[in-house]
């Protein structure tokens, strides 16, 4: 059997109804169903706008300012630069492939194929033995994701470069001042 999507309203006095079980929740709450895998979306009461990504994005703040953080405040700059910018999109990609690459090396390092057990219970270690797994196997964890995102850093700048060829050949011939390619161009002005 399919799950459905659940349907949780947002009303304008910001509290959270879910309508699969007629009851209002908490951030929290909702946090507990991402855990869980399950799908839902939130929309506004009144105009079924979606909010799905400013509760996620809400969640993601609390998590931020409880503990210890996931995002410096370096990376955290640099992601922002990204907003406007030409490679907005790209970056958006990148980071999700790399996530997700992350969360398929976390599986396999667990043992688990990515889906729920039979049991109802995500197929993952119990944290303590999970956190002995990575004392033991720190240094080969590390140097795994080090090459990965060498790699990954390496196809980047790959691409860009590329990218600059092909905006260098589309764009070559027109009479630009300055330089191209590294090379200085006369312009018109001579």
């Amino acid at each position: 059997m399919v799950s459905k999507e659940r349907l949780i309203k947002k009303y304008p006095n910001r509290r959270l109804y879910d309508t699969a079980t007629s009851t209002y929740i908490t951030l929290s709450d909702v946090k507990q169903l991402v855990l869980e895998n399950s799908q839902f979306k939130v929309i506004d009461a009144k105009t079924n706008e979606d909010l799905t990504r400013a509760i996620l994005l809400q969640i993601i703040t609390e998590e931020e300012s409880n503990g210890a953080p996931i995002f410096s405040s370096q990376m955290l700059y640099q992601i922002i630069q990204f907003y406007g910018n030409a490679f907005q999109q790209m970056m958006g990609n990148y980071l999700e492939k790399n996530i997700q690459t992350f969360i398929e090396i976390q599986q396999k390092l667990q043992g688990g194929n990515g889906t729920t057990a039979s049991n109802g219970n995500n197929a993952m270690f119990d944290p303590n033995s999970y956190s002995q797994f990575v004392n033991m196997q720190g240094p080969a964890i590390q140097g795994l994701m080090t090459n990965y995102l060498e790699q990954s850093a390496k196809a980047f700048v790959d691409m860009q470069q590329q990218m600059q060829k092909q905006a260098a050949t589309m764009f070559g011939s027109f009479p630009f001042s300055g330089s191209i390619n590294g090379k200085d161009k006369p312009s018109d002005s001579n």
